[in-house]
């Protein structure tokens, strides 16, 4: 297919590159997500038959943009675009060059965020191996990133920060297993983890936003762990709940570690 078909068939098959009702800040996002390799690798998603259409934003990251999706069976997914912009490359190749797994990784800007687009989809793969609750990675290609779509009739869950608790006590339980069970078995530390990064869906979190999390021999995990652990139990602690010490919960934390010397 030339590359003026290839543009025709996006613009028939992007619904939010030609929707007439977009806000001033929709179009922003489109202009800034959308770039010419960007739709290219959105074609190439179309053409290997895993992605049939994207249809509005759903949400706005500082790395990157979440839209909904749907694949060749009319399925919902989301579907993560990372901008490739400057200010993007600054915030996250920090993590990048830091993490054991690319050792190495040098060169353009754009190859950066390719690979942090990967880092993402393999800690989300790690997660979810270990039933850490998180979306379901489908597949990733470039700064273009396909997972599961947690929400209904297109409604995205809402993030911890905004939404009803109908037991707050339980739903900090199973935020603390994110820490636990992340660290224990998944061998990952998230290092953001917050309010902002869960969403809360029949009311049972999920965590979100896995690109910066680092395997637990990275140089600062043990920091970033504490740091996760004051995070969630602020939070929760302002709601009512009474939180496990952070002693207590590093202790649970390294049982295993200590439990295999």
């Amino acid at each position: 297919m030339v590359e003026k078909d290839v543009y025709a068939y996006l613009e028939h098959r992007v619904e939010a590159l030609r929707r007439t009702d977009k806000t001033g800040d929709e179009r922003k996002v489109v202009d800034e997500v959308f770039d010419k390799q960007t739709l290219m690798t959105l074609y190439e998603l179309m053409t290997a038959g895993m992605l049939e259409s994207v249809e509005y934003p759903i949400s706005t990251g500082k790395e990157g943009n979440v839209f909904l999706a749907k694949d060749p069976d009319g399925d919902e997914m989301a579907l993560k675009i990372f901008r490739t912009s400057t200010s993007t490359f600054k915030r996250i190749s920090r993590y990048i060059e830091g993490d054991p797994r690319f050792k190495g990784l040098s060169g353009s800007r754009r190859k950066v965020i390719y690979a942090w687009t990967g880092k993402e989809y393999r800690n989300l793969q790690r997660y979810y191996e270990a039933e850490v609750n998180v979306p379901e990675p489908i597949a990733h290609k470039n700064n273009c990133l396909l997972m599961e779509f947690l929400g209904e009739n297109g409604v995205s869950a809402p993030k911890l920060k905004d939404a009803h608790m109908n037991d707050p006590d339980d739903i900090y339980e199973g935020v603390l297993a994110f820490i636990v069970d992340g660290y224990r078995e998944a061998r990952l530390v998230h290092g953001d983890l917050s309010e902002y990064n869960i969403l809360l869906m029949d009311d049972e979190p999920i965590l979100i936003d896995c690109g910066q999390a680092m395997t637990a021999d990275f140089y600062n995990a043990a920091e970033l762990l504490e740091r996760d652990i004051r995070n969630v139990n602020r939070f929760f602690r302002l709601r009512g709940v009474k939180v496990t010490e952070q002693d207590e919960i590093l202790e649970m934390v390294h049982e295993k570690e200590e439990e295999e010397e």
